[in-house]
């Protein structure tokens, strides 16, 4: 068979598999709500036939759950009725994050309906290190790195909360135990992206060479194996594995707190790698200084490379993080769901997540558009919410966090523009959106009298009558102080 025969077999197929997903659809969209069609039908792309099995793609995990979990028998049974008997369909989830470089075959993960999908994330269980002899050839890969394949650099949104860990870990990425940065220490909260960023960093450093023999371990993995390994008698086995590869990555070091053993070993390990020239990565939740329970050598060690922290994200990343999980899962949310979400959710990122897909389920269950109030139905028990009216305070906060300037430089005496202009945004809004007084207004911007504060009410108010852009401006602001209070 030559190129045009099979080029032109292959359009033959993907018409057959098209037509066959498209009478499917006729069939199932006259079962099912048009939101709910719409939500988890038309995502779905077909994508190989072969006799009475098909095999379709959906955009993620969470929806492949979803589907599995409420549409299943409707789908198998609409297969049935059109392909026949016998007929079997296959799941495939989109890994656009995955390097492209890897097979067809190893991009996507199917299985027949009658089986529950197995996430990539948790392979099957192997012994925590090989025996010594699978590493004699140190150019050798090792097999299981324990990277998740979809955390990586592209699908990390990045914003001045955590601008200086991604940077640091895309330089060690680019060239482990080759910069300054070793080990590289990234701290800060809980879901505020750490993981994200040390697989990001693993996946880089394989995909373009850099490293063959990287290692992802939590500190509490660490210490069990270390445990196991005296049991068993393999301390050394154990010592040579984590000692001889290229990239080490720790998660949360904090728990290593109170373990002196496995302290010992590890010490000894970070030296090894260190002088051996190898790249070391960890995180912890609070900087090195402040860990409790841990040897000094090893908090010497730690402060002897980068330390870099990520902050909570600020209000422009979390609603770039929300769009983006939206665009990944192919839901559209309306812009003032967006900032509703984004204002009331500011903790750490898990929970942004968290609400997105609380959200659309609740949406898909109930048949109801996504809008804020039903938003706020089912955000109400993560976010708190109260019914206390917009205060001054309030505006300040929202004003400032979209200016990116500090609150106290709104009642400093600094008569630098955009701060003036911050400040006379915000007075306007407090005069337009609450009930205090002017006196009151001018007490909570340095003590300015009355006068001040209708003079800065009337230059806004001149420059929304005469500039439209900054009229949107100051209605965006508007809409994000009235969602932040409901």
């Amino acid at each position: 068979m030559d190129v045009f025969e099979s080029h032109a077999n292959s359009l033959i197929a993907d018409a057959a598999v098209q037509d066959i997903w498209q009478r499917c659809l006729d069939r199932i969209q006259k079962r099912v709500t048009s939101l709910g069609f719409k939500t988890w039908f038309q995502p779905i792309v077909p994508v190989k036939l072969v006799e009475k099995d098909i095999t379709i793609q959906v955009p993620s995990q969470f929806f492949y759950d979803w589907v599995d979990q409420h549409y299943n028998a409707l789908i198998r049974e609409t297969i049935s009725s059109v392909l026949g008997e016998g007929a079997k369909l296959y799941y495939s989830i989109a890994s656009e994050d995955v390097e492209p470089a890897l097979r067809e075959e190893e991009r996507t993960l199917s299985q027949p309906t009658s089986n529950r999908y197995v996430s990539p994330a948790a392979p099957p269980a192997q012994p925590f290190f090989p025996p010594r002899t699978a590493f004699r050839q140190a150019d050798q890969p090792i097999a299981q790195s324990n990277l998740n394949p979809r955390y990586t650099f592209e699908n990390f949104i990045k914003g001045d909360s955590n601008q200086l860990a991604r940077a640091a870990a895309l330089a060690v990425g680019n060239n482990p135990g080759g910069t300054s940065f070793n080990p590289l220490v990234i701290y800060g909260g809980t879901g505020l992206g750490k993981t994200h960023l040390m697989h990001a960093l693993g996946n880089h450093a394989i995909a373009i060479g850099k490293a063959k023999r990287v290692v992802y371990v939590s500190s509490e993995k660490f210490t069990i194996e270390f445990v196991e390994s005296i049991q068993s008698d393999r301390v050394n086995e154990f010592s040579y594995f984590y000692r001889s590869v290229d990239l080490l990555i720790v998660d949360d070091i904090q728990f290593f707190s109170g373990k002196e053993k496995t302290q010992d070993n590890f010490f000894h390990t970070f030296n090894t790698l260190y002088q051996l020239g190898k790249q070391i990565v960890l995180s912890s939740d609070v900087p090195p200084k402040e860990l409790k329970g841990l040897d000094e050598r090893l908090i010497s060690r730690f402060q002897s490379g980068l330390t870099a922290d990520i902050q909570p994200p600020d209000l422009e990343t979390r609603i770039a993080i929300l769009r983006k999980k939206s665009e990944d899962n192919r839901f559209e949310l309306p812009q003032d769901v967006v900032d509703f979400i984004a204002t009331n959710v500011t903790s750490n990122i898990r929970e942004l997540e968290g609400c997105l897909i609380s959200l659309i389920a609740r949406a898909s269950l109930d048949n109801r558009e996504i809008t804020v109030e039903l938003a706020r139905e089912v955000l109400r028990m993560v976010v708190n919410e109260s019914k206390s009216p917009i205060n001054i305070d309030q505006i300040q906060h929202i004003v400032c966090e979209f200016f990116d300037i500090p609150e106290d430089l709104l009642r400093a005496k600094t008569r630098k523009q955009e701060v003036v202009n911050a400040r006379q945004v915000a007075m306007y809004l407090s005069k337009e959106l609450t009930n205090s007084s002017l006196k009151t207004i001018g007490l909570h911007f340095g003590g300015r009298d009355h006068s001040t504060v209708i003079h800065s009410c009337q230059t806004i108010h001149d420059r929304i009558t005469s500039d439209a852009g900054f009229k949107q401006t100051v209605d965006q602001l508007r809409r994000r102080v009235e969602v932040g209070a409901h």
